[in-house]
């Protein structure tokens, strides 16, 4: 076997590109730097040496189909020059499926109008199949309701300790840290007026209402959310999901629903327990910075904070939850037949997870703001 090499010659208005030895994955990117040296001006036609390939894989013949693809784009004349049948036979399976890169290089030819209409086809479409996924789990729902006896209490058990109580050290832990931090910023800035004990105030609307949920819904949509989203597509590339309907399964009363009926249930207990973690952090800075004992505190607390902003947060989290498991567990069915589908998913899960709860969460301040709670 000779070693891979390529030998480029350039005659009057006559370019050969003559290959030796292996054409292969790992031999191509040497070559595709020089090929992409050539400059066509001057060059009628090319003449496409490859009697001397010992072995041409796909990667190869999608790197010479690319060559064939330049020269008709530019009127060049191209002879192909091969007796191996082979390297033929895998030329033409490459040219009969279209599968060329140069298609990458043709995105920057695009005007703006192209993209713009590109990507907004994309959003809709995009759009559109969430709300499909939406409508027909909300009728699988519907169905369990009406038929007790479909609802799979084990599996949302499963899915409660598996996304919730796994969750809860991170989440404590999360909590009273952005408590200790919202209560030292606040402290900092209540001794210079000598309003101390207004960081009760300040804690307990700031935590109850805000931040334990947002907090939480953030933990939970990167640590629950992905997992949905990696879970599924996996289940998908290995054609899980195709066995269960084969055999009679509805994939959504097996797994769509128990996950996001376990996190609706969990969600309200997380931020209890956030709310809880948040105002320690905050009783230990008071103490510890501004010399409020943990009974003043809790004294002061009780009388300043109403329980409806304790309702307030913990009514926003079957919505966060809702939001999180369902463009989670819908960008687990979006993944396609291969590895780096999975991970483009579940990236724009977390991202999409994080934008919907940002945005629900406004909409209910909005609310809550006019109607005066």
């Amino acid at each position: 076997m000779q070693s891979s090499n390529i030998d480029i010659k350039l005659l009057e208005s006559k370019l050969i590109l003559k290959f030796y030895g292996e054409l292969t994955l790992f031999t191509i990117s040497e070559y595709e730097k020089r090929v992409a040296e050539i400059t066509y001006d001057a060059v009628l036609s090319v003449d496409l040496d490859l009697n001397e390939v010992d072995f041409l894989d796909s990667a190869g013949a999608i790197f010479l189909n690319n060559i064939l693809n330049i020269c008709n784009k530019k009127n060049i004349v191209l002879t192909l020059f091969c007796q191996n049948h082979e390297t033929n036979t895998m030329l033409e399976l490459v040219k009969k499926q279209n599968l060329s890169s140069i298609r990458d290089s043709d995105e920057h030819n695009k005007n703006i109008l192209y993209q713009l209409g590109e990507y907004s086809y994309s959003l809709i479409s995009g759009f559109l199949s969430f709300m499909f996924f939406v409508g027909r789990l909300f009728s699988v729902m519907l169905g369990s309701f009406i038929f007790i006896k479909n609802i799979r209490y084990k599996e949302i058990a499963f899915e409660i300790n598996d996304s919730a109580i796994k969750a809860l050290g991170i989440v404590m832990l999360s909590s009273f840290l952005i408590g200790v931090v919202t209560a030292y910023q606040s402290a900092y800035q209540l001794k210079i007026y000598g309003a101390n004990i207004f960081i009760v105030n300040v804690m307990g609307l700031s935590i109850l209402r805000e931040l334990a949920p947002i907090i939480t819904a953030i933990i939970i949509a990167g640590r629950s959310g992905s997992s949905y989203t990696a879970q599924i597509g996996a289940m998908k590339i290995t054609q899980e999901l195709d066995a269960m309907e084969t055999m009679g399964f509805d994939p959504y009363l097996f797994l769509v629903l128990p996950r996001i009926t376990a996190l609706i249930i969990a969600m309200p207990i997380l931020i209890f327990i956030s709310d809880i973690m948040g105002m320690l952090g905050g009783v230990l800075v008071a103490y510890l910075d501004l010399g409020i004992t943990p009974e003043l505190f809790i004294d002061r607390f009780s009388e300043v904070i109403a329980a409806k902003h304790f309702f307030v947060g913990i009514v926003k989290g079957p919505f966060f939850a809702f939001l999180i498991a369902t463009i989670g567990i819908h960008r687990g069915l979006m993944v396609k037949n291969d590895t780096q589908s999975i991970g483009l998913n579940t990236t724009r899960s977390v991202v999409e997870s994080l934008f919907a709860v940002i945005v629900c969460d406004a909409i209910f301040s909005i609310i809550f703001t006019n109607l005066g709670i």
